[in-house]
């Protein structure tokens, strides 16, 4: 009998209840519990960005239960990968986290995106590619704001930066290369704000705008030749990685998605990214992204600023394209509808339906979702720029 209970008390010391009554700080697993319980209950529930919130919401769940051993920060201690600890006492996740710390799976997101992007709106109006830059306002305010008010580093105050470009792998890819440590707090936060794009978007948009700008009817795009088509992805590709090299994995994959899309040759290729191959990737990259956000990364004071700085960011990244199409149909007397530059965050498409909606509850004959994905796809252009940006200056 006394080897019996032995047994027993041997089973219950190594558990992972046992932890939470002989753990220093304890404590703190349940909070991430609960706080992951939370994250399920909006991705599941309320239906907030649930391809990615859902999968991040459970692999935080998961690294958070104390003993399951599936992801160990200290592989990946100091930023790099420390093979001799993966291959001694590697969990599941950690292998799974190779793919987001080589940069391999936001890559291959984008791969995804641009082979179900149409950039047709924006090469038929090249200008609207102004207002996905100005939209990148946001990343570079909240950059400086993180650096200059909170005195983060310049690692940290970029990956908050590039929440507000609305683009979640490229936050993940910009995290992952300089503040992995911070990937959990960073990715929650952009996602999160890009699910709430409806509510956050829509009181700016009318603050900025007078009843007669969102009114404003603007003339059907001109067709885009199939030719425009196959040639505009690699311009864009030649010419980004020759100014930023830095993007040219972003981007490339971005284009060669878009490539594989319009040259009308490779429609397997095309249906392989857009489905499988973005499914899988999104599967593993969101368990391995929400698996950093352990209870001693996460709950610190820094978090608090990361989501402070991170809403910032979107709202002038918002405000920043808003502007810029102001002045734009200002300069050209009237004919450009304001709201089309709120879109110019690269929250695809749904930044640009945001526009539509609102223009047409001013005017019901107003048709902008065509004209407002041209600034929408620019963003993503621009934020990936944007992430160029950082990874020379930071790197």
């Amino acid at each position: 009998m006394e080897a019996v209970i032995n047994v027993l008390k041997d089973f219950f010391s190594s558990s992972g209840i046992a932890a939470f009554f002989t753990v220093d700080g304890a404590w703190k697993y349940g909070v991430m519990i609960l706080l992951a319980c939370f994250l399920l209950y909006l991705a599941i529930v309320r239906k907030f960005e649930p391809l990615l919130l859902l999968p991040i919401a459970f692999g935080m769940l998961l690294t958070n239960l104390p003993g399951a051993g599936l992801f160990h920060e200290v592989i990946f201690e100091g930023g790099h990968v420390h093979w001799d600890r993966l291959t001694e006492s590697g969990g599941l996740i950690d292998y799974l986290y190779l793919g987001v710390k080589l940069g391999i799976y936001p890559s291959l997101i984008f791969l995804g995106v641009g082979a179900m992007t149409d950039f047709g709106p924006l090469i038929a109006n090249p200008k609207s590619l102004l207002l996905g830059a100005a939209a990148q306002l946001g990343i570079f305010a909240a950059f400086l704001g993180a650096k200059l008010i909170l005195n983060y580093d310049d690692g940290l105050a970029a990956s908050i930066g590039i929440i507000g470009g609305a683009d979640g792998p490229t936050a993940i890819y910009v995290t992952s290369m300089l503040r992995p440590d911070k990937l959990g707090s960073i990715a929650i936060a952009a996602y999160s704000y890009m699910a709430l794009v409806p509510v956050i978007q829509p009181p700016f948009m009318k603050l900025l705008t007078t009843k007669k700008e969102r009114s404003i009817v603007m003339k059907q795009l001109r067709p885009v030749s199939k030719t425009e088509r196959i040639v505009f992805p690699i311009v864009v590709t030649i010419a980004v990685a020759l100014l930023v090299p830095s993007a040219a994995a972003l981007v490339g994959m971005l284009m060669l998605g878009n490539l594989m899309k319009e040259c009308g040759v490779t429609d397997r290729l095309s249906k392989t990214a857009q489905n499988e191959l973005c499914n899988i990737v999104t599967i593993f990259l969101g368990v391995s992204v929400g698996a950093t956000a352990t209870a001693s990364s996460f709950l610190q004071l820094e978090t608090l600023g990361i989501l402070l700085m991170g809403i910032m960011a979107f709202i002038l990244g918002t405000v920043g394209g808003l502007l810029l199409a102001k002045l734009m149909n200002l300069l050209t007397g009237g004919k450009i509808n304001p709201l089309i530059g709120s879109a110019g965050v690269s929250a695809v498409p749904m930044a640009a339906r945001v526009s539509q909606v609102v223009g047409q509850k001013e005017n019901p004959g107003n048709f902008l979702l065509m004209h407002a994905m041209g600034p929408n796809v620019a963003g993503v252009i621009g934020s990936a720029i944007a992430a160029g940006v950082f990874l020379s200056l930071f790197r």
